[in-house]
């Protein structure tokens, strides 16, 4: 039943579901048969452990585990070489499971914000990342052309939606580069959103 709801649920234009099983699968039979397989989800998290097991070794794959009792799977997802990994709770809704899928294969860690603080020990999630606060913050309006940038949005089409010209755009966008340290639109998107100040 489990398996079902969740294929329902990742059954999209942007999603591929390319096998299931109710156990942890032999390392050969998951690198092999599955082998253009980007994220594995545990639903299950019994068998996380066996599941790391499988993947170690392999930079390429990103794990989403559903899970209440997060710590524990906090722990063990931290030591295994992913590309990226996530915690959704056993009753997420289709969106949050998708969200967390699609950051995870992205690269990024993804935990909802209670999780989040619980595992991180109360303390902020910048902080105990370890992220160095900006010498100089984005002001308002560079957050909002930041924000556009992450969308994939031209300066023609920035200006527009902020009503100001390209050359105002141009400006705000060569501030936001300095200030990130970025060297191109995707590294100020990729910079913006491990400092938390975008999301996507």
């Amino acid at each position: 039943m489990i398996r079902a709801g969740l294929r329902a649920m990742l059954t999209t234009a942007n999603f591929e579901v390319v096998g299931e099983a109710s156990e942890a699968p032999a390392p050969n039979d998951i690198l092999e048969r599955f082998s253009a397989i980007d994220v594995i989800v545990v639903a299950d998290e019994k068998l996380l452990e066996d599941v790391g097991r499988i993947v170690t070794g392999s930079r390429t794959l990103a794990l989403v585990v559903l899970s209440d009792s997060d710590e524990r799977q906090t722990s063990i997802l931290r030591r295994l070489p992913l590309r990226g990994w996530s915690i959704a709770p056993l009753d997420a809704p289709a969106t949050q499971l998708q969200a967390a899928i699609a950051a995870a294969a992205e690269g990024f860690i993804a935990l909802p914000s209670i999780v989040a603080e619980r595992a991180l020990g109360q303390r902020s999630v910048v902080e105990a990342m370890n992220i160095e606060s900006l010498d100089e913050p984005l002001t308002g309006r560079e957050r909002e052309v930041l924000e556009m940038l992450s969308r994939g949005l031209s300066n023609k089409l920035i200006a527009r939606r902020l009503s100001i010209s390209e050359h105002t755009v141009k400006f705000h966008v060569s501030s936001i580069y300095t200030k990130l340290g970025a060297s191109s639109r995707t590294d100020a998107v990729s910079r913006g959103v491990r400092r938390g100040l975008i999301t996507l």
